[in-house]
């Protein structure tokens, strides 16, 4: 059990565009503080033994130019590592590529603030449909997970978290998640009726609705 409203409400949330690569890109950033040591968060963030206990189990090589797998997820390459301050890398996934930016700051001995930034290049069509929601609210469950990893909590099981996310608890925090990132597209400038919009079907596609709605 975790509590729903001070996990999402501990999370900070931001969209924008960045000019980067190939042009512009949209910017998905999550952070969050945690109760714990810079070295601890790093190392709960890059070691292939503590990834699986909250994130997914990551194999290759967690290390500057290295090849890494995201089972049943993206995979990619480290272009650029600081140890204990953050990584950047590629995330590659459903044959396009993206990049993700970890920062890992201290504010005290015993606290460390986690900023993950997600750079992709979105066609309008496709941002328009689901906004930053899109991967927002998977972010949003990983740093779930890492909360409760760092606070001493049992290591994630698949099975069990893939049927929490149907419970009723499961379906408030997506739902409140997507809600989360509608406000934050709001704030970068987005229409709110386009935000609207787009964060209600990234609800329905997190919660099943959308297969529900699509079969009857």
């Amino acid at each position: 059990m975790i509590d729903v409203t001070h996990q999402i409400n501990a999370v900070t949330r931001q969209v924008g565009k960045r000019v980067f690569k190939a042009g512009e890109a949209r910017v998905v950033t999550v952070s969050q503080t945690y109760d714990a040591a810079l070295d601890d968060v790093w190392d709960a963030c890059t070691n292939s033994e503590r990834l699986p206990r909250w994130f997914a189990p990551v194999t290759g090589e967690l290390r500057l130019g290295g090849r890494y797998q995201v089972q049943g997820n993206a995979s990619g390459t480290v272009e650029r590592c600081d140890p204990p301050k953050g990584f950047f890398a590629t995330w590659e996934y459903g044959g396009e590529v993206s990049w993700i930016e970890l920062r890992l700051t201290p504010e005290g001995d015993e606290r460390t603030r986690f900023q993950l930034e997600h750079i992709a290049h979105v066609d309008d069509e496709r941002w328009a449909r689901f906004g930053p929601g899109a991967v927002g609210v998977g972010w949003d469950l990983a740093v779930m997970g890492l909360a409760r990893h760092l606070s001493g909590a049992p290591a994630v099981d698949p099975a069990q978290a893939e049927a929490w996310s149907l419970t009723e608890e499961g379906v408030r925090f997506v739902t409140l998640s997507s809600e989360g990132w509608y406000a934050a597209s709001v704030a970068s400038g987005e229409a709110e009726g386009a935000a609207r919009e787009a964060a209600d079907r990234t609800t329905a596609f997190y919660t099943g609705a959308e297969q529900h709605d699509a079969g009857e």
